[in-house]
């Protein structure tokens, strides 16, 4: 149910809070510390980072001891820094100019996408010439956050760090939850321990809770930490620690469920694994529960005997094995054979925008982060350039250029290090017939055999070919000459019926940035004999009617509609326009009235069926999770298999009006959202600031399924909160629907603030108990916060 708000207090009586808490304790005071169970929080560093099994690493120590890097940026002199391995293993620690909290001048291994070595960025393309290549390196982060640029004063002491780091990386990797608990603990208690003695006083463990997002009262807190003090001198020494952070991180909502499954011995056989393995949906085999004892029990004698302890059973319950995802869907599953326009494609908008597109910067990165998020069609805006060099930038704004030369050299890197189906380029072309001559010789130099010029079987196709027939190949999105056209002759284009111009008028914003004027050859509305012949299976045309693009259009012409065009033609001719998505590629791309880059809701796009539904990458938000919750499963691929009824030329779907045209039965979902885990604090930098959390589930699907239902928010604590409530959808057409699962703070005085959040395809929801790894704004981890849910799927 959706549930009203209530009012904060600042220092509430007994709350239902402090009634779970005083439960939590008094459940703990009778389950003391087991022999064998995993320890988490110890305060030691070096015991920390022994659990990596990297100490002896020689690369590893050149880390820990720290090195003098000068940080590349800009053309100006650039001052030597301290960049140094902190103890825990998991953490960089750099010195800075200005006085800065601790969370601003540290970052996490986990935070870590790749590592570059020499000019193979942008930034020390630029600015790293005063350093010798072998002695460059970048450090390239998950999210937004900008490339670390750096150079080491040796080649060799460089190859240390990009070895280190990489060594660092594929452990990080391969942690599992339990492991990265135990690390963000350690983190805090370093923290805490204010005066570095390794012992912790009740004033720094109640600091220490604030850090972790709770605010316990008083006297149970103190309760706890005198239980703990067993040499009774009001400090907690480490062992005591250890046991203080083993109780506090207890989970009584794991204990119920597994004291369920293994009665009065505590100890689950491999026949009552196995039956929990029924109720949860999973293949249910006596060799399937000893093989996941094999992986997840903890005590060898256990093991050794095919019986799983509750660490053991947390362990799974935490692993991907027991995530909301299906497993299954994590790689290629779909058949990829189908023609193109039958798959929901990744797409980007401005792809060459890191920020806004009004005044933002153009740069070669923001081709590289969209590749390496499943982009794949990405978006080329280019202009006349000085010295004969086409470029790309927003035309009509303030954004900064790029040479359209480095941004292929930049595709032709990164095209298929995470997917191998097909990239396709799209064109926004404003150059005159000698650049536009240029765009095509440096696609045909820079990606040689990569570039599809020819069709597959050299004919016509009757239909588009397959993501696996293109497999590893590039294709030109454009405007392309008649063929009866000799090689003398130019194609002209009536310039009102443009799409790029289309496009260009719905993205001018503003009266002033209109005055601006780019360089626009006069010949720009010709198009060049060598651009229109790469130019293969995505020739743009502009749009007329439905009946026209249903009856005459080639399966390899494809039109471009503005975001209010396609709602447009979603609203009054719905089922023509999911048939001629059914044999034709549409792309959407937002409107450029939006001067922040804001993006369009694309789950209204797949509802048609449009394949290229274009976002800006740039802008994280709710768009952008659905866009990334569609492309999660099929291996992150990029292409994602439509369903067969949006596949089908003569298909009855109207997504207005869906009826029971799909051949679909309804679901009725049920979710009961049990409680949260280790949830980031929103104001690291100020204690007393704890979030109030609350839980919104969303389904986005066709208009009929699209709801919103939330739990009540639970007072000042983000560490262990527990609701326990039950959420219902029923989902007419669940092919379709993504469900997203959001935790924010609730605020009296203002909108709430945003934690965390997954999104997935609802087909790709695993029923049973399952923890919810939630990500953070830009899509990035937020390891180790997890929701923890049961979920019900019914067929009506």
């Amino acid at each position: 149910m959706i549930c009203g708000k209530r009012k904060k207090q600042s220092r509430p009586a007994e709350t239902l809070q402090q009634q779970q808490q005083q439960h939590h304790l008094h459940h703990q005071q009778q389950q003391p510390p087991r022999p064998g169970a995993a320890q988490p929080g110890k305060l030691s560093a070096h015991r920390a980072f022994k659990k990596l099994g990297l100490t002896d690493d020689e690369d590893i120590k050149v880390l820990l001891k720290g090195s003098l890097l000068w940080k590349i940026k800009g053309r100006q002199q650039q001052k030597q820094r301290l960049h140094r391995l902190q103890d825990d293993g998991m953490t960089i620690w750099f010195e800075t100019r200005f006085k800065r909290a601790h969370s601003k001048h540290v970052f996490s291994i986990l935070h870590i996408e790749s590592v570059r070595e020499g000019y193979q960025s942008e930034g020390q393309r630029k600015y790293g010439g005063s350093f010798p290549e072998p002695q460059c390196f970048t450090i390239v982060f998950r999210g937004k956050r900008k490339n670390l640029d750096l150079a080491a004063q040796t080649a060799e002491e460089a190859q240390r760090w990009v070895r280190g780091l990489t060594k660092l990386m594929a452990r990080a990797e391969a942690m599992s939850q339990r492991e990265k608990l135990e690390h963000w603990i350690h983190d805090i208690l370093q923290r805490a321990d204010k005066n570095k003695d390794n012992k912790m006083s009740f004033k720094e463990i109640k600091n220490m809770l604030r850090m972790i997002n709770i605010d316990m009262n008083d006297i149970y807190a103190y309760r706890l930490f005198k239980e703990c003090d067993r040499s009774n001198n009001d400090r907690l020494e480490e062992h005591e620690i250890e046991e203080f952070c083993t109780r506090l991180m207890a989970r009584p909502e794991l204990e119920e469920i597994f004291h369920g499954y293994s009665g009065e011995d505590c100890v689950l056989s491999a026949e009552e694994l196995r039956e929990f393995l029924r109720d949860q949906g999973e293949e249910a085999s006596l060799q399937r529960a000893r093989e996941i004892i094999q992986v997840y029990e903890l005590n060898e004698k256990a093991r050794q005997h095919d019986l799983m302890m509750l660490d053991g059973f947390t362990m799974y319950l935490l692993s991907s094995a027991g995530s909301i995802l299906n497993q299954a869907h994590t790689g290629i599953y779909q058949d990829m054979t189908q023609p193109l326009c039958h798959y929901f494609i990744s797409s980007s908008h401005n792809t060459y925008l890191t920020d806004n597109q009004i005044g933002g910067a153009s740069s070669t990165e923001a081709y590289i982060r969209a590749l390496m998020k499943g982009c794949r069609c990405v978006e080329l805006d280019c202009w006349e350039g000085s010295n004969g060099e086409p470029v790309i930038y927003h035309g009509h704004t303030l954004t900064s250029k790029i040479l359209f030369r480095d941004a292929i050299e930049s595709i032709r890197d990164y095209a298929f290090k995470h997917s191998p189906y097909p990239l396709i380029l799209s064109l926004e072309n404003h150059c005159g017939l000698e650049q536009q001559s240029t765009m095509a010789r440096h696609m045909k130099s820079i990606l040689g055999d990569m570039l599809l010029t020819q069709p597959l079987d050299g004919d016509v196709p009757k239909q588009l070919p397959s993501p696996e027939q293109l497999k590893w190949k590039i294709l030109v999105k454009g405007k392309k000459l008649p063929e009866d056209k000799s090689d003398s002759e130019r194609g002209s284009f009536a310039s009102s019926h443009e799409e790029e111009t289309e496009e260009e008028d719905d993205e001018r914003s503003t009266n002033s940035l209109q005055e601006i004027k780019p360089l626009q050859a006069k010949d720009a509305t010709q198009i060049s004999r060598e651009l229109s012949d790469v130019v293969v299976y995505c020739r743009a045309v502009p749009f007329q009617s439905l009946a026209r693009g249903l009856h005459h259009q080639e399966p390899t012409e494809m039109s471009s509609f503005s975001e209010r065009k396609a709602r447009k033609l979603i609203k009054e001719s719905g089922n023509l326009f999911v048939r001629y998505n059914a044999r034709h590629l549409s792309r959407i791309y937002p409107l450029g009235l939006k001067m922040n880059s804001a993006n369009y809701n694309p789950q209204e796009m797949w509802n048609a069926g449009c394949q290229l539904v274009a976002l800006n990458f740039q802008t994280p938000g709710a768009e952008m999770d659905l866009n990334d919750g569609r492309f999660l499963a099929n291996g992150r691929c990029g292409y994602v298999l439509k369903p067969a009824w949006l596949r089908h030329g003569q298909t009855n779907f109207d997504p207005e009006s869906p009826r029971r045209s799909t051949g679909q039965r309804p679901i009725a979902l049920t979710i009961k959202v049990i409680t949260a885990q280790q949830l980031p604090k929103l104001n690291k930098e100020k204690n007393s600031s704890i979030v109030d959390p609350f839980v919104r589930i969303e389904i986005h699907g066709v208009p009929v399924d699209c709801c919103k239902k939330q739990t009540e928010y639970r007072l000042n604590n983000g560490f262990n909160p527990c609701w326990n409530e039950t959420l219902t959808f029923q989902v007419r057409v669940p092919e379709l629907a993504l469900v997203r699962f959001v935790v924010e703070d609730y605020d009296t005085t203002s909108s709430n603030d945003f934690v965390g959040q997954f999104t997935l395809p609802l087909p790709s929801v695993k029923e049973g108990y399952r923890h919810i790894h939630l990500l953070s704004r830009d899509g990035t981890s937020l390891s180790p916060a997890t929701l923890f849910v049961h979920v019900k799927c019914k067929k009506m």
